[in-house]
């Protein structure tokens, strides 16, 4: 009898098998026992809170092997900034000793429930640029669309603030010049460089989020929902909006 069923194509073959592999590997990753300073930011407190909690993610709310392969061209990419940064002439640390096996420059605090890690340390630039050193470096890759408009309204500057507070007991005087934070543009490899003060008031305030989300979870409580409807643009793209909207507050 001849089998007229469609067989996957050579690509598709292949593709399955690195997507289950990387699948694999995050999966074999230890989950985080702590509140990343990097998500202070987001808009829901209570999503952050089941993130803390390790609560599961809903069914089919893990990353698939697409996202992770643009995770890791994200990183790929970051690398590539590193070196042009340091080809131009900028004194840029991104790990102790800039060691390839050293570790990477964070901070620690609330016992280890507030964690976080920098991208980078400016050490010095050169003269013409007038960049005010040791100053915090991030860097962010993004598609076209969202790279412009990051050039057009500017970086979030809730995780950058945080960083630069939780730093300064370790590298003092990063508070008081500004950060560098590069976009990199994914789709035309275009650069965008801007100074970020540091925002004592903004950091402030999501010190207390993190501080107000440990102390709820502790207390077993649940912070409130950032929505009314679970039809809110968060909540329709959030992994943990099952688990929320099926619960009775």
């Amino acid at each position: 009898m001849l089998d007229f069923n469609p067989r996957p194509s050579m690509a598709e073959r292949i593709n399955t098998l690195v997507d289950a592999a990387l699948i694999a590997e995050r999966e074999a990753t230890p989950p985080r026992t702590y509140l990343g300073a990097s998500r202070l930011g987001h808009a829901c407190e209570r999503a952050l809170q089941f993130e803390f909690a390790g609560a599961p993610k809903d069914e089919g709310a893990d990353f698939g092997g697409q996202t992770l392969r643009i995770f890791e061209i994200g990183h790929q990419l970051e690398d590539l900034a590193i070196r042009w940064l340091r080809a131009a002439g900028l004194d840029l640390y991104t790990r102790k000793g800039n060691r390839p096996d050293g570790d990477q420059f964070g901070f620690s605090v609330a016992g280890g429930r507030i964690r976080g890690h920098v991208d980078g340390i400016i050490a010095g630039a050169p003269a013409a640029l007038g960049l005010r050193t040791p100053a915090l470096w991030e860097c962010k890759t993004m598609n076209a669309k969202n790279w412009r408009a990051c050039v057009k309204d500017g970086v979030t500057k809730s995780k950058i603030a945080i960083y630069q507070a939780y730093m300064e007991p370790s590298v003092p005087g990063i508070s008081s010049a500004p950060a560098l934070f590069t976009a990199i543009n994914k789709d035309t490899a275009e650069l965008h460089h801007e100074q970020v003060a540091f925002d004592a008031d903004l950091a402030q305030r999501m010190s207390d989020r993190a501080v107000r989300i440990l102390q709820a979870t502790d207390a077993g409580e649940l912070l409130p929902r950032i929505a009314a409807s679970r039809d809110f643009f968060e909540c329709r793209f959030c992994a943990h909006a099952e688990r929320c909207w099926g619960l009775a507050v």
